[in-house]
């Protein structure tokens, strides 16, 4: 685990050169065929080498939820085991480590008649209006969701108006317990600094591989459109916006960077509630030796290659 830019895809990489593993992603954005660059998905003869599940599984007109995530990453994890072999899950949507941890709550599904009311609301008076209107029927999700998050300020509220109960309530679910060791390796550079240089540098890098073309394409795709989860995701949506000429390149890329470092911040903070976590540094180089040293003295039954 660890924030975007922390170096957690290469360090997988170096785990599964040392031990029979396999890799399934726990990323809300990799599951989208065709959006490559901007989730930094990992290239294709790397895939091809080393086979990352829950990768290029749906479009980007689909959906797929923290409970998809759950359904099948139990079932790649019975499968992997079954076969002797160590499933590792790598990435950074902690909604879904959390799902995967603690099993989900059931919510209801989607009403598209409260979605378009909020949308409009959201229009008529902006989203820190909704996010104002959050803060009164639930706040803790309030204190939780970012101010400027569309789509979960939306989502919070469409449960609390369908069921009359917020999502805070309905969510205090009874902890599930995984049939599974855990080990939780979070890596990150303990610099912030550092951590702001590499999404700094990673998004220019992306721009200049064609993020912006990758962007239009789905801008001219049938059925595409910036309400669908996958286009919300963070860069997308910034440049679907550029795209639709609400501003420049310039503050575009600007844009996307500041939400890339907020979305940063929000891991951080999820990651430092996990207390079972052993924590590596991935600011001065990526933390092989120091991983592979961890795992051999704490987990010495781990089967080496």
């Amino acid at each position: 685990m660890g924030p975007t830019a922390a170096g957690k895809t290469d360090l997988a990489l170096e785990l599964a050169r040392h031990y029979p593993v396999e890799i399934i992603s726990v990323d809300s954005a990799l599951v989208y065929r065709g959006m490559n660059i901007g989730t930094a998905k990992p290239e294709p003869e790397i895939l091809e080498q080393h086979p990352h599940h829950l990768v290029d599984i749906i479009e980007p007109t689909e959906s797929y939820s923290a409970g998809s995530f759950r359904s099948d990453a139990l079932t790649l994890m019975a499968d992997i085991t079954g076969r002797g072999k160590i499933p590792v899950l790598v990435g950074g949507t902690m909604l879904y480590f959390k799902a995967l941890q603690q099993g989900l709550s059931d919510l209801p599904n989607a009403d598209p008649t409260i979605r378009e009311k909020l949308d409009e609301e959201c229009r008529q008076n902006g989203l820190a209006s909704l996010h104002a209107r959050l803060a009164e029927v639930d706040p803790i999700s309030a204190a939780r969701i970012h101010i400027n998050d569309p789509q979960r300020i939306q989502r919070a509220l469409e449960v609390y108006e369908i069921t009359g109960k917020s999502m805070t309530e309905l969510t205090k679910s009874v902890e599930t317990t995984l049939p599974y060791d855990v080990v939780k390796i979070i890596i990150s550079p303990f610099e912030r600094s550092v951590l702001h240089r590499r999404i700094a540098e990673r998004y220019h890098g992306m721009i200049e591989k064609g993020f912006i073309e990758e962007v239009q394409a789905l801008f001219e795709r049938d059925g595409c459109h910036k309400d669908l989860p996958a286009i919300r995701s963070v860069g997308y949506r910034q440049a679907w916006s550029y795209l639709s000429g609400e501003y420049d390149e310039a503050t575009f890329i600007e844009k996307a960077i500041i939400a890339t470092r907020q979305m940063a911040k929000r891991q951080l903070t999820w990651l430092r509630a996990q207390k079972d976590g052993v924590w590596f540094d991935s600011g001065p180089d990526l933390p092989v030796d120091d991983v592979l040293r961890f795992l051999e003295d704490q987990y010495p039954s781990l089967m080496l290659k």
